[in-house]
């Protein structure tokens, strides 16, 4: 994932790029000459600004406006928020003394009891759910009434007591939805009549493919610093094993007891193998027991488990991540997906694009929203891509389609399809960065009897009728494969034409699969139409390249932000088997006209690699 910081910038709307090419287009595509900037090429529509609060030192406040549209009052019609289960819609809320909250009846009269009493122990638990009442129906507990804490303990039960949870949600609260655990931002300005995409979801999750997002205007002066991380910043996202399951799913547990279920991110315990991947130190099996037990027993040395790194890395890594984030402020996050593991959003797919369903809210609470906030992290837009598990793992129904959704319920989230661009324009420099986010999961989006364990569109994991067709998808098992390797080949011939345009000074490509994948074609988008960089994931580690690896291509992997267990230890005395110079990590770029400078940072904080970027065919040599 890659963080842009920016205490001001500015959204400026441009009109549609998608390109339905194919993919034998890039062939076409001639040589860019030079990248000279053309404001004539660029299609104005309109001007948005994006208020977030000041941040902690004095920087400018970001801001927001919007020319030519008015802000209409009350309820937008295009927005509705329910979520999909029955039992969590407001057509089905109900009454605190209804058999549905039989589990929770006693204890929520008992915390409301709390807010007429003086005594200590009163205070010490209003202090103990204050965050989460807020979080959930945006009022101090000391004013919240029945409702509100009825409303509390559907949502997230104090100290995660599921014993204690709420059935239904209520049908009053101080604060409306009460079926809704997260509050959805609603873009500043919009009307049913906008026509930017930033202002209304697409009918169909795949409608906004190869469009652009509106543009980013960078307004302060220098320096401007990115920030990559993998694992919900790439291969960042671990399991929620909070989640009530639905449609007869399976509990995102990776094991049983031992400390689970609990709130936050859980990582999943894959397998280590050796550097060249033809012997396996540890199976799945014998590194479950060393999460389970903490390394005491079950847990062979090959399993080079590190008790205090590997059982929380996500939570670690986002700690130096908050931490240098609220130095070096970024302006946006580059995501490069596998946001959520094992399959992404467990439901499935083809929930209307305009709703947010329980199990999208849940895991973006706990996995996300979390984890990665504070100062220099709140509000920061994250432009987003989807990983392979992301689209299921093993079974294409999943809701991807729940991650698209999310764009228009966050006021940060950046996914608005499966593939787009965005301008990123830095004033005091006068220069242009254009970002293209491809998905290249076709890589993993094989014929169905091929390989069970790591196929999207395997026969063996994907239930009978199986499709996605509703949202866009794939429409059976039998089509997925041609599907997924269609998608690349449009975005193939779009990227191409795009780059042949383009006249920014840099050009960086954001996708999940790592460096090495589809080597040609990123070679020849550098070589002959002049990308920069290419920032990747997948595998579960930290590994900045060498440009001549790829051509003269700097290209990285950030897919060590800790959703999952590491390709190797993280052990630093124990290195024979690293591809990179990191297993947990992300990556600082620090971004002027003249090049961008790359940092790799580990989970603690230590500063490892650096390397250094040249504009392709750059500005210096013509001025």
């Amino acid at each position: 994932m890659v963080y842009l910081f920016l205490p001001r910038f500015d959204f400026e709307f441009g009109g549609s790029l998608a390109v339905d090419s194919a993919s034998d287009v890039t062939a076409a595509c001639p040589l860019r000459p030079h990248k000279v900037p053309s404001m004539a090429r660029l299609l104005w529509v309109g001007v948005a600004t994006w208020t977030l609060a000041p941040p902690a030192r004095a920087l400018a406040p970001l801001q927001v406006n919007l020319e030519g549209l008015q802000e209409k009052a009350g309820e937008d019609p295009f927005i509705t928020y329910y979520p999909d289960e029955p039992q969590h819609t407001a057509h089905y809320c109900t009454a605190l003394e209804s058999p549905e909250n039989k589990k929770c009846t006693a204890q929520v009269k008992w915390a409301f009891s709390q807010t007429n009493s003086s005594s200590k122990k009163a205070k010490d638990f209003l202090d103990e759910v204050r965050f989460n009442m807020r979080k959930y129906g945006n009022v101090a507990p000391e004013n919240a009434t029945l409702d509100d804490f009825q409303k509390l303990y559907w949502c997230a039960p104090p100290k995660g007591n599921l014993s204690q949870e709420c059935g239904a949600p209520p049908c009053n609260c101080t604060y409306p939805p009460c079926h809704m655990c997260l509050f959805p931002e609603r873009p500043r300005n919009c009307t049913a009549e906008s026509k930017d995409i930033r202002c209304k979801p697409p009918k169909q999750a795949m409608d906004y493919n190869g469009m652009q997002w509106p543009l980013v205007k960078v307004a302060t002066p220098p320096p401007y610093h990115i920030f990559a991380i993998g694992a919900l910043v790439g291969d960042w996202g671990g399991m929620d094993t909070m989640l009530k399951p639905v449609q007869g799913r399976d509990p995102l547990m990776p094991w049983w007891g031992y400390g689970l279920p609990k709130p936050g991110p859980t990582p999943f315990p894959r397998t280590r193998w050796n550097k060249n991947h033809d012997f396996m130190m540890c199976n799945h099996e014998q590194f479950l027991n060393c999460y389970k037990t903490w390394g005491t027993w079950g847990c062979p040395a090959g399993c080079g488990f590190d008790k205090q790194v590997d059982t929380q890395p996500q939570q670690l890594v986002a700690k130096v991540f908050k931490k240098r984030a609220e130095q070096n402020r970024p302006v946006a996050i580059l995501n490069v997906g596998d946001n959520f593991y094992w399959g992404g959003i467990e439901k499935d797919c083809g929930h209307p694009m305009d709703e947010l369903s329980y199990t999208a809210a849940h895991q973006f609470d706990q996995i996300f929203e979390s984890v990665y906030n504070g100062p220099g992290v709140d509000g920061v837009p994250w432009i987003s891509c989807l990983g392979n598990h992301d689209w299921g793992g093993r079974r294409f129904n999943n809701g991807w389609d729940q991650q698209f959704a999310y764009t228009w319920k966050s006021n940060r989230w950046i996914l608005p399809a499966a593939y787009y661009t965005l301008k990123m324009y830095f004033e005091v420099g006068n220069f242009w960065m254009d970002i293209y986010v491809v998905d290249s999961n076709n890589e993993d989006g094989k014929d169905q009897w091929q390989e069970p364990s790591h196929n999207i569109c395997g026969n063996q994991h994907n239930p009978w009728g199986a499709t996605c067709a509703s949202a866009g998808g794939p429409a059976d098992v039998n089509s997925c494969h041609q599907w997924f390797w269609d998608l690349w080949g449009k975005q193939s011939g779009w990227l191409a034409s795009l780059l042949a345009q383009s006249t920014a000074q840099w050009q960086v490509a954001v996708t999940h699969f790592p460096c090495g994948t589809q080597k040609n074609f990123w070679m020849d988008m550098h070589n002959r139409l002049g990308l920069d960089l290419l920032v990747t994931g997948h595998r579960h580690d930290q590994e900045l390249w060498e440009p001549g690896w790829l051509g003269g291509l700097t290209c990285f992997i950030t897919g060590g932000g800790g959703g999952i267990s590491s390709e190797g230890t993280p052990n630093p005395y124990w290195k024979r088997d690293w591809y990179g110079e990191a297993q947990y990590g992300f990556y600082d770029l620090l971004v002027s006209f003249q090049n961008i400078v790359i940092t790799s940072v580990d989970w603690s904080g230590y500063e490892l690699k650096t390397s250094t970027v040249w504009p392709t065919l750059g500005w210096q040599k013509q001025r």
